[in-house]
């Protein structure tokens, strides 16, 4: 791999350790997938931010670090709310280490807001053809998928290392040939709200890490490619997906046909929502906002809560700036007894641990929680979450004013 002068001196110390660290991160991983030099990034988004994934070690190791970022970086969702932690039970001694990790980050200069949805804060800016090193998965499948820039799926290490050098290597989804899609997936049925996120989970599972082009009867809105995009990272590896008509790439490119065809039918989405019948169990938790809720999501819920309560507990993930900018919306959330928890979510939480079957809208957590949580998912609508928090006696209830 080609290093400028610059490059060379850095990756022989004499930028000082931490930034010998990362070029070499970031030329290992250029050396075995084939990168022909370094390119300049616009932003950064770093994982490996809660202490439930992170640890004793990750914690040192960043704590370890010296300089600052040099490109504009944010980090994914810790492990709790930085500003009400007590509210969902995490003990102190994890809330020490928490505020640890963030500090340590922020001294770096990377903003210490922490959300899987970058590209909903107002200014985060990414737009099409954009460099990127993004690591949440689900961020990157928006910022790929719906903005069109580009971005490898990053770890924690190399994101931070990208951020500390404004650099990282070419290659991978930064490469036009890699960006082509492989497989077409036909979709029989029409769409609407959740069956994105079900439609996801099915779809990753099929296709693996390769890029699919969808043609759907639907036109999905841009929380619908959220979901569907989620859910295809978490219970695949997709990275990056086109769909017919709607994405930028799909649009603006003459794609050939591929070779492999995959056509996804009613009853496999809907298998996906019986889900609640096979576990066997009622759900003890309902959680929603993975990825972070959108405005969009907090009206949806403020309008199916307003005038209930909640009888099961119910949290409601979003990014703190969206919490603050909708303070109406958060207002008749609580008013029903259910919690707004910002900065973190129901996978990277160890608050989700103490309960054996949670309900999620979200094809991402509902591959995540089982594995990362030890519970059982349930997958339903966000009506149908509301339902079950609220109780069906309440159902008909409320109305939005």
């Amino acid at each position: 791999m080609y290093l400028t002068k610059e490059e060379e001196q850095i990756l022989n110390g004499e930028a000082g350790e931490t930034l010998r660290q990362a070029i070499e991160i970031l030329v290992a991983l250029g050396d075995i997938y084939g990168a022909d030099r370094l390119i300049p990034i616009k932003s950064a988004q770093i994982a490996g931010v809660s202490y439930k994934t992170m640890g004793d070690a990750g914690l040192e190791w960043i704590s370890d670090l010296q300089g600052k970022v040099k490109v504009p970086s944010i980090l994914n969702p810790a492990g709790m709310d930085l500003e009400a932690w007590e509210r969902l039970r995490i003990s102190p001694d994890f809330a020490e280490k928490q505020k640890s990790i963030i500090q340590a980050y922020k001294k770096l200069g990377i903003r210490c807001e922490c959300t899987c949805t970058p590209y909903a804060l107002e200014d985060f800016d990414v737009g099409y053809g954009d460099h990127l090193a993004w690591s949440e998965s689900s961020a990157v499948s928006y910022a790929n998928s719906v903005i069109g820039a580009r971005t490898n799926r990053e770890g924690g290490p190399s994101a931070l290392s990208a951020a500390l050098l404004g650099k990282t290597a070419n290659y991978g989804f930064h490469l036009d040939e890699n960006r082509v899609p492989e497989v077409s997936i036909d979709v029989e049925c029409s769409l609407q709200k959740s069956d994105y996120g079900a439609l996801g989970y099915v779809a990753g599972k099929l296709v693996g890490s390769k890029v699919p082009i969808f043609r759907l009867k639907s036109i999905p809105e841009a929380d619908e490619l959220k979901a569907l995009g989620a859910a295809m990272a978490a219970s695949g590896a997709v990275a990056l997906y086109h769909v017919n008509g709607v994405t930028p790439e799909a649009c603006k490119l003459d794609f050939a046909e591929t070779a492999e065809k995959i056509t996804i039918e009613r009853n496999q989405i809907d298998e996906v929502y019986e889900s609640r019948r096979k576990a066997g169990e009622e759900p003890e938790l309902i959680t929603i906002g993975c990825p972070h809720c959108s405005a969009a999501e907090l009206k949806m819920a403020a309008e199916l809560l307003e005038g209930k309560t909640v009888s099961k507990e119910f949290w409601i993930f979003t990014s703190r700036e969206l919490a603050k900018r909708y303070p109406e919306y958060i207002r008749i959330i609580e008013k029903s007894g259910a919690k707004v928890v910002c900065d973190t979510c129901m996978v990277v939480s160890p608050a989700t641990n103490s309960y054996s079957c949670v309900m999620v809208n979200s094809g991402k957590a509902f591959a995540y929680v089982p594995g990362m949580c030890g519970a059982k998912a349930v997958y339903g609508d966000m009506e149908t979450c509301v339902e079950e928090a609220v109780g069906r006696t309440q159902k008909k209830a409320g109305g939005f004013h």
